[in-house]
């Protein structure tokens, strides 16, 4: 076998490229009706789509991960990822690059799977801090690759992202079929094909009322039905999934306290991320004449940004040692506590560039934290043979929280505005709003993260799992 230290740093490369899927577009987000000759409404599905296809695979993945090998699963999809990126690369026009965005979205189920990996194959004095470092790249991955596609876009064909997308996914697929192990521990069974197909159709229809919710009206009619029924489903999909001797999710080890728990924390955690991608990059790069922003350039104002990402890395060898001794639970309430600081701070100090910057940096150390204790909790929490369904679950909640960010800030930004040269721009008065309630989804994180049991639960063996 590879040794452990190759896996990880394969691991970790492969979290990389899936971070950077989500901020690929982010230079061009703005430019993408002129670029396309469609409509706003229409390219807005370029990041819609993504965002839908993660929230769907990833906890199926996780699942087919547990049964027909979680390498393998990880294969497929950073396939797939590099089959969707030639096809944006080569599409000219909306369709192309939508159905390319969508196929790229299948890369964020290797980072729940990656993390099962490691529990399967290193010591157990190095998973920890292992998983602390797989799941810094969530940021990391971001926060340098926002400033290398803002360089990218500012110099050369945008198109060339996707073929770098396509290049990265290469890369990574050779560097596991190399250096990660086969795995030995699978749950034997048949796939259930019908569950699945009732989390994808529930997940979507909540997710796009989430979404598209401010463009549409948040009492329309396609976001009422998309909204309602999505969650109906939901409902009918947790039925039979109790009901069945092989369901796509446990939903019983899920309703575990520290399990449900910590799920309920993610969702929380990822609103208060997300609130600051939102909030921070508007406020640099918005011109000083509006009286809420800086005049940065997106290269410069990514800079500025990217030290998150940079703290997330540096303190997950920290972040390791701290689970390792203490439990998961500590590094999670470190984790809100850094977020509460961080939009408090800004609350108070955002004068100056260097205000931002050190708001990031907290942003950075609470995530960095909090993110690496969700997979430390889940996985002591459930038996080996249910870590990828249960890693994929938890950061499916993840998503929840960052799509209900995207939608709840936006809808703030978007009613206070002022016109400024002919163009709305959000107002002091809905940064502060957007702030307060990224410190309040942390201080929720913080709240719930209270009452997650500590102590270990006892491992259970499954019935089907053979090696």
């Amino acid at each position: 076998m590879p040794r452990q230290g190759a896996i990880v740093a394969v691991l970790a490369v492969a979290g990389l490229c899936s971070s950077f899927m989500f901020t690929l577009m982010v230079p061009i987000q703005s430019k993408l009706p002129e670029l396309l000759s469609s409509s706003r409404e229409d390219t807005a599905w370029v990041v819609t789509s993504t965002l839908l296809a993660a929230a769907v695979i990833t906890p199926i993945s996780g699942r087919l991960g547990d049964m027909y090998g979680k390498r393998r699963i990880v294969l497929v999809l950073v396939a797939v990822m590099v089959a969707g990126s030639v096809v944006a690369a080569l599409s000219p026009g909306i369709i192309g690059i939508i159905v390319g965005r969508t196929l790229q979205g299948a890369i964020v189920g290797v980072v729940p799977l990656g993390i099962s990996i490691m529990r399967d194959v290193l010591h157990e004095d190095r998973v920890d801090s292992a998983i602390a470092f797989m799941s810094a790249t969530l940021g990391v991955g971001g926060a340098l690759g926002l400033p290398i596609s803002a360089l990218i876009t500012e110099r050369s064909d945008w198109h060339l992202l996707f073929w770098m997308a396509a290049g990265l996914g290469v890369v990574v697929f050779a560097l596991v079929l190399w250096i990660v192990p086969v795995s030995v521990l699978r749950t034997a069974g048949r796939f259930d094909y019908v569950g699945a197909a009732g989390l994808a159709v529930g997940l979507i229809g909540i997710l796009l009322a989430i979404s598209r919710g401010n463009e549409w009206g948040w009492g329309s009619g396609p976001v009422l039905v998309c909204g309602l029924g999505g969650l109906v489903v939901l409902l009918l999909w947790g039925w039979f999934e109790l009901r069945i001797d092989e369901p796509l999710l446990d939903l019983r080890v899920a309703a575990r306290p520290a399990v449900l728990l910590t799920n309920i924390a993610s969702v929380a955690m990822g609103f208060s991320l997300f609130a600051s991608n939102v909030v921070y990059p508007q406020m640099l790069e918005l011109p000083v004449a509006t009286g809420a922003g800086f005049g940065l350039s997106l290269l410069v104002a990514s800079l500025i940004v990217m030290p998150s990402g940079l703290v997330m890395m540096v303190l997950s060898p920290i972040a390791g040692r701290i689970a390792f001794r203490t439990g998961p639970k500590l590094l999670l309430l470190l984790g809100a506590l850094s977020l509460i600081a961080a939009y408090g701070f800004t609350l108070l100090f955002s004068s100056e560039v260097w205000h931002i910057l050190v708001a990031n940096i907290l942003i950075g150390a609470g995530i960095g934290f909090g993110y690496a204790s969700m997979p430390m909790l889940i996985m002591r929490s459930v038996p080996q043979s249910e870590t990828g369904a249960s890693n994929g679950l938890n950061a499916l909640f993840r998503s929840l929280g960052t799509s209900t960010a995207a939608a709840v800030i936006g809808a703030v930004l978007a009613t206070y505005t002022v016109d400024f040269e002919g163009i709305p721009v959000p107002t002091t008065t809905g940064f502060t709003l957007s702030l307060i309630l990224g410190g309040a989804a942390a201080i929720v994180a913080l709240v719930v993260a209270l009452f997650i049991p500590r102590h270990r639960a006892p491992e259970e063996r499954h019935p089907s799992l053979r090696e």
